[in-house]
């Protein structure tokens, strides 16, 4: 196939510079436009990141030469790209509106960010989980008044820990789930360089974490109802969100109880025989299996798990009854990878194979 032309807006923050590198050498796509603010606009990307690439590998060569163009100068943006990344840092009343001025010069966005997460008729889509709200964009264009346009985004970080599991058991109806989250320094967009008070040290609060993670994955397990997404009412979820000093990977301890009960076997079954559309497609970010199950007592480790399928799988563990709920159990996923661009690389392929977005 012919490569789409790709943006990225906010290239030079660590998710940009996440999208950067999986997009650098992508089947589906080519980097054609870098964006960022004013005060980088002009320069080479090279120039504007300089010592501030925070990715485990070299910057690639593709992009070192590229002039940044104003994020904020959407016609020039727009016009060298058939779709764009958003991964900009800015309030989130900016963001709806600068996503929204893309999507209206018929230029599809798939979004890192949180500010789209609760529009009504933008997906939040794990495709794996709830693809089929993508069905929601026909409505969205409507409101917009295009014919190409539209956005759609990628839920939480953190969530992608636990909601996989609460979807492979969906059968047995979660109805009640307690969360704790440990959270690596890069969902800050930082590395030990950049946060050294971070060494040794356990931050508990997140701001605006807790609510994310109590909320969004009632909005992935939720159903279309005349053009908007209504979020699932349950399993009702309590979290605390605890930053910890890992560079990547969210680690999430759950306590869950279900309807129907069903063994441990059955349960473990269900998650690593769960997949979609991505692995049925043989997407080029899909991981082959989606969840592994750990059976050693002390994984999913950081260290062991993290990379698992590439960073774009999730891994459960410690899978055992409770005395207060039905069962308990560990997650772990790699948080800019499947959390945060990996995921949205993922949603845009998706797309594209259903044919939302195509070559302008």
């Amino acid at each position: 196939m012919e490569k789409l032309r790709v943006g990225i807006l906010g290239a030079t923050g660590m998710v940009g510079q996440r999208f950067v590198t999986l997009l650098a050498d992508h089947p589906y796509f080519e980097i054609t436009a870098l964006a960022a603010s004013a005060r980088s606009a002009g320069k080479t990307y090279e120039e504007a990141v300089g010592g501030r690439w925070k990715m485990d590998t070299d910057m690639p060569e593709c992009v070192k030469n590229m002039k940044l163009l104003n994020v904020a100068d959407v016609k020039t943006v727009a016009d060298q790209a058939d779709m764009v990344f958003s991964a900009v840092n800015m309030t989130k009343d900016e963001i709806r509106r600068i996503e929204e001025e893309y999507a209206k010069t018929e230029t599809p966005v798939v979004s890192n960010n949180s500010a789209h997460r609760w529009t009504p008729d933008v997906p939040m889509v794990v495709p794996e989980i709830n693809l089929e709200h993508f069905d929601v964009i026909p409505y969205q264009r409507k409101r917009l008044g295009t014919s190409r346009g539209f956005i759609a985004v990628k839920p939480n970080c953190s969530i992608q820990a636990y909601a996989p599991a609460l979807a492979a058991w969906k059968e047995y109806e979660p109805c009640e789930a307690v969360v704790t989250t440990y959270q690596a320094i890069s969902g800050a967009g930082k590395t030990f360089r950049d946060w050294p008070e971070m060494v040794g040290n356990v931050i508990p609060y997140i701001g605006g974490e807790e609510e994310k993670s109590e909320k969004e994955p009632l909005r992935i397990l939720g159903h279309i109802e005349n053009g908007v997404i209504v979020p699932a009412k349950e399993p009702v979820i309590t979290c605390q969100c605890v930053r910890i000093p890992v560079l990547n990977g969210h680690t999430a301890a759950v306590f869950l109880k279900l309807r129907k009960k069903p063994s441990k076997e059955e349960l473990i079954d269900r998650l690593v025989r769960f997949g979609g559309y991505p692995q049925e497609h043989h997407l080029p970010s899909a991981p082959k299996q989606f969840i592994q199950y750990c059976e050693e007592d002390d994984r999913p480790q950081i260290t062991l798990d993290v990379n698992y399928e590439h960073g774009m799988g999730v891994s459960i563990g410690r899978l055992r009854e409770d005395t207060l709920y039905d069962w308990k159990f560990i997650g772990m996923a790699h948080n800019t990878l499947r959390g945060a661009a990996g995921g949205a690389v993922l949603c845009a392929e998706t797309l594209v194979s259903l044919g939302y977005i195509e070559k302008k």
